[in-house]
């Protein structure tokens, strides 16, 4: 089955609530009329009803059967910034907590802290920081994860070639205890699109080939992250053509249990993952799917600020199922 009819198929019916901060914008607006008409998620729009609902008639789009919260007069909000106050443990007075929840980003994350929904969606007019910040101070990373990673599924033939670039959208440059992280994550993302996750992370050397900090970076993240997670391959450190090339794996990297079959690719810093996916994109012709956000206790999701309706469409579908 191809990876998005699969996908809709485990959250077809599951009622899953995704809120969507950026109401007015046309690119939600169309993304989620087609959402709720096929019975994919329940989406909630977030803004002044009348101004979303004036968008809607003027590109041709109905949300009258939309669930829509307007922020500034919701019935809830003492007890959200009571809950507000107490998440952020006294870095935020009443008067600050009634400030910030005007923005619809940190408003939409407390509904979904809060268990009014169960995931978030922005970032088709907001920066990665506007989505990931009020995430980071309020929902917060997993147990034993201490940052939060953005993956992309790299797809290419409706879906029979599909691999897993991390990370590529968040950590500038990460220790190697937080890259053992983001390479047990990512493993874990990889089986949620049911990709089988023997995860490489990537050097300019290939098990010692060359000396240098960078190198021993990575090698140490190897280590720990296959104390991490035993259950899952993990291997490095390894160019990309060792990872990826049966025959350069069998030089380079005899014996590794992921050299020449790695499905997941974990970059050493924010730079060469950056560069890495897109390449791909461009060169290629990989649909680059995400980011994912990786590593919080509950689903919140970046969108790009150059993303089109389809994206938005198919990032929902995505977070439904990691609510799932």
């Amino acid at each position: 089955m191809e990876l998005f009819e699969s996908l809709k198929s485990k959250v077809l019916g599951k009622n899953v609530r995704v809120v969507f901060p950026e109401g007015t914008e046309p690119r939600i607006l169309g993304a989620v009329v087609r959402l709720q008409a096929e019975n994919l998620v329940h989406p909630v729009l977030l803004g002044n009803v009348e101004e979303i609902k004036q968008s809607a008639k003027d590109h041709g789009f109905d949300v009258e059967n939309i669930e829509i919260i307007d922020p500034s007069s919701y019935g809830e909000m003492e007890e959200m910034v009571a809950a507000f106050v107490e998440r952020r443990k006294g870095k935020a007075t009443e008067e600050q907590a009634r400030e910030i929840l005007k923005d619809e980003n940190y408003f939409g994350t407390m509904l979904t802290h809060m268990d009014k929904v169960d995931a978030l969606v922005s970032g088709a007019v907001h920066s990665t920081g506007d989505t990931v910040r009020p995430a980071l101070q309020i929902i917060k990373t997993k147990p034993g994860v201490s940052r939060t990673s953005g993956a992309f599924i790299m797809m290419r033939g409706r879906g029979q070639e599909k691999y897993l670039f991390s990370d590529c959208a968040i950590n500038v440059n990460p220790s190697a205890q937080e890259l053992a992280e983001i390479a047990v994550e990512s493993a874990k993302t990889a089986e949620m699109f049911d990709i089988d996750p023997k995860v490489a992370l990537l050097s300019f050397s290939t098990k010692g080939s060359a000396k240098a900090e960078e190198v021993t970076k990575v090698a140490e993240a190897t280590r720990i992250a296959k104390e991490l997670a035993p259950q899952y391959e993990i291997d490095g450190e390894m160019q990309f053509d060792a990872a990826f090339v049966k025959s350069v794996a069998d030089q380079k990297a005899p014996g590794s249990n992921v050299a020449g079959e790695a499905s997941v690719f974990v970059f050493p810093e924010l730079q060469s993952g950056n560069i890495g996916y897109k390449i791909a994109q461009r060169f290629g012709n990989f649909e680059a799917i995400g980011p994912i956000l990786q590593g919080l206790n509950k689903p919140i999701s970046d969108l790009s600020r150059g993303c089109n309706e389809e994206d938005v469409y198919k990032t929902a579908i995505i977070t439904a199922n990691q609510a799932l």
